[in-house]
């Protein structure tokens, strides 16, 4: 028990500080800890997962983690790797529920506890711009 607590508290430590009715700026940690492909391919998937923590920082509506679930799902399948996909469609169902303090969480841009919430029009409006503040600062190299 005294584990369990003392996880719960650290979980809540790791959790970023901002207002709360504000998303934090996107961030992945691509495959979390999953691989993000396989040894020939270290990247195979990654961009699925990127495509994942990207609907998981927004969060939304019960619907729309399963939607975003199955396709992370059906994206690993498409680069050749069903049964991957199998393994982590049933890691991200387990851990990515909102209702831990993770920072793998759905809707984990928001701040916890969040659940599973509609996103507003004033909330798209606060995603867009965060979207625009990544455009501005992202360095394309040729």
């Amino acid at each position: 028990m005294k584990f369990w607590l003392l996880l719960l508290c650290l979980a809540f430590t790791a959790l970023p500080a901002f207002s709360a009715d504000e998303i934090a700026p996107f961030t992945t940690d691509g495959c979390s800890a999953f691989p993000d492909g396989t040894f020939e391919e270290e990247t195979l998937w990654l961009a699925c997962c990127t495509a994942h923590d990207f609907a998981y920082w927004q969060g939304g509506t019960y619907q729309e983690r399963v939607k975003a679930d199955k396709l992370l799902h059906q994206c690993v399948s498409d680069v050749g790797e069903p049964i991957i996909a199998e393994l982590m469609l049933a890691g991200v169902r387990v851990g990515g529920t909102p209702y831990l303090p993770t920072k793998f969480r759905w809707g984990y841009g928001w701040p916890y506890p969040r659940g599973y919430k509609a996103i507003t029009a004033q909330e798209r409006q606060k995603i867009a711009a965060q979207l625009q503040l990544m455009q501005n600062k992202t360095v394309f190299r040729y």
